[in-house]
């Protein structure tokens, strides 16, 4: 008899301690709302297409944070403690990595590359090493295009304050209008604690969302701002770009950026350097290594532990809401500005420059460009716009980040 109650008890005690109990505790109707949510971007990613490569991860990482019991992610552990270090002096953004380490479960582990901000500035090198800045170093003025389009992060972040919202909250949440996923998650790494209103995870779910929704928010909002005779403008060809411009390009970009807001570098940094080993000509394998195997496993790690933030609490809440308002306000905004300075342009050269590649201004690449194509030709179907909205495209990559570091700046 003692043998069969041992064996009732063992029985008992795991069904205490698994997942399907979870789902019966306080709040666990949270859980299965979250796990619900996570098939359906996983829906979106496979079935429609929309950002895959960091949407599926993103789910995926939401199912195994919301898994009751699972262990895998602990957001106790990440909070901060206000602790006095061996020189005497107070640290209250303290965190204790020494027991991640020893307690953590895998998400915990691979989050710590989030929050020391490894992924972002190593997703950036990538993404230099495939960046051509060609048509931005062609066309100068892209730049201003560019900057432009950034022009919704900082009415963003302003509204925000108006809604009473922290400056941690408001800087979060207006880098969303970059369009930009990793400059959002490296800002909200550096600056969100427990007591904010949203965390990583919300934040870079919003970006990635609204990235995806590129091609549904644009459109309307760029014939809502020009006429049909601006969006006929053809352009002319581009001038060819010698060899010495591409590799003085990266470093003189460093240089200014980086002296000028040093809190921009880690972004700008990794960025041109990636850029620079592209163009030398002279380093393919590290080339090969930074488009593909280095992107893919921090693309990987990235997206699984940015979706372990999204606990139930922060995205079943109104503040979420909020996150998602803003954040397409934001993105739109961003795209009103560039196509604003887009027509003043268009005035200025008396009907040289077409205002739809201003839109491209936002850190959406390729696909912002592309939008600017297909609105072009649906008004003069031989008209080429692509390589004109390359410009000001990779031009709000660097406006991004240099954006990020502005806020960085004021906020910290």
């Amino acid at each position: 008899m003692a043998i069969i109650q041992s064996f009732l008890d063992t029985l008992a005690q795991l069904a205490q301690e698994s997942g399907f109990a979870g789902f019966f505790a306080d709040g666990g109707w949270k859980n299965i709302i979250m796990i619900l949510i996570s098939f359906l971007f996983m829906y979106l990613a496979v079935g429609r297409g929309f950002e895959p490569l960091l949407l599926l991860p993103i789910s995926f990482g939401m199912l195994l944070t919301n898994l009751p019991n699972a262990d895998m992610y602990h957001p106790e552990y990440w909070e901060y403690l206000k602790v006095t270090d061996r020189y005497g002096e107070v640290n209250d953004h303290y965190i204790d990595y020494n027991r991640i380490l020893e307690h953590g479960g895998l998400l915990d582990i691979l989050y710590m590359g989030v929050k020391l901000q490894l992924y972002p500035p190593l997703i950036f090198l990538g993404i230099g090493a495939m960046t051509d800045f060609g048509p931005l170093i062609a066309s100068p003025r892209s730049f201003l295009l560019g900057a432009a389009a950034q022009g919704g992060i900082f009415f963003t972040f302003v509204g925000a304050a108006v809604l009473n919202m922290s400056a941690a909250d408001c800087a979060s949440i207006a880098i969303i209008g970059g369009a930009d996923g990793p400059t959002s998650i490296f800002v909200s790494s550096k600056l969100l604690t427990k007591n904010s209103a949203c965390s990583v995870g919300t934040i870079a779910l919003a970006a990635y969302t609204y990235m995806a929704l590129v091609p549904i928010i644009q459109p309307p909002i760029m014939r809502a701002l020009t006429t049909k005779k601006e969006r006929s403008v053809v352009m002319g060809q581009l001038r060819p770009v010698s060899r010495l411009e591409k590799l003085i390009f990266p470093v003189l970009v460093t240089l200014i950026i980086a002296l000028m807001i040093p809190s921009a570098a880690p972004l700008v940094g990794m960025l041109m350097f990636g850029n620079l080993l592209k163009e030398s000509g002279c380093c393919d394998r590290l080339v090969k290594t930074a488009q593909n195997e280095l992107m893919n496993i921090i693309t990987i790690f990235l997206g699984v532990t940015v979706g372990a933030t999204t606990q139930a609490d922060k995205v079943i809440s109104l503040d979420f809401g909020k996150v998602m308002l803003l954040g397409v306000v934001a993105f739109s905004l961003g795209t009103a500005c560039g196509l604003l300075l887009g027509k003043l342009m268009y005035i200025l050269t008396k009907g040289k420059i077409n205002p739809l590649i201003g839109s491209a201004g936002v850190s959406a690449v390729p696909m912002a460009a592309r939008i600017s194509q297909k609105v072009g030709q649906e008004e003069v179907p031989t008209n080429y716009l692509l390589m004109h909205a390359m410009g000001p495209n990779v031009a709000g990559v660097i406006g991004s980040a240099v954006a990020a570091g502005v806020l960085l700046a004021i906020v910290k």
